[in-house]
């Protein structure tokens, strides 16, 4: 194998080279990504930073991962063609658009990425004037805390939840939440 590698052009131990590094790397960084140990180096860091104006990047151009992408698709470029391509500047030039390529395509793969996220955080306000289910009985008149439970974004949440009401109202209820007393408590009142 050594041997085989010693008998190759200048240029194709350059390939090799950095075909190896990158690809030892981009398997290790792939890795780290399903297993969730890259956060500080993911999409996030691809996708922040400011302009010259002050506004939002789309990405940023130069970070360790592009730089593998590029290193990847450069590499092999220059393996897979040197057969087809005598010329060692035609080679190169290949090589490079086809890294710069890799570059792109792992930009519009981040995006697409991107667009899947979406925001489910809770937010108290948007139960308001919601209907919800009585978990926890109600005490009548703010005579104690009961709970309710309610879907806000496709996710269920449980609420403390107070009432005006002259009676109790029991478990299995429906209500509706008339005002928010606090961030973990409502007022409701029984439909």
């Amino acid at each position: 194998m050594i041997e085989l590698f010693n008998n190759l052009p200048f240029e194709q131990k350059v390939y090799w080279g950095i075909a190896l590094f990158s690809t030892v790397v981009f398997i290790i960084q792939s890795i780290m990504t399903f297993m969730g140990m890259d956060a500080h180096d993911g999409a996030d860091a691809d996708f922040s930073g400011h302009d010259l104006q002050g506004g939002e990047e789309p990405f940023q151009l130069f970070t360790f991962r592009n730089l593998i992408s590029f290193l990847l698709g450069f590499s092999w470029t220059g393996i897979g063609f040197s057969k087809i391509i005598d010329n060692p500047v035609w080679l190169m030039i290949l090589a490079f658009l086809v890294g710069v390529l890799f570059v792109g395509i792992f930009f519009f793969i981040l995006r697409q990425m991107m667009r899947l996220a979406e925001d489910n955080s809770f937010n108290i306000n948007h139960v308001l004037n919601q209907i919800a289910e009585v978990y926890i009985p109600i005490p009548e008149q703010r005579k104690g805390k009961g709970k309710v439970s309610i879907s806000v974004r496709g996710s269920v949440h449980e609420i403390d939840a107070l009432t005006d009401g002259e009676t109790r109202i029991a478990s299995g209820a429906s209500v509706r939440i008339v005002k928010i007393e606090s961030e973990s408590l409502v007022l409701v009142e029984r439909l």
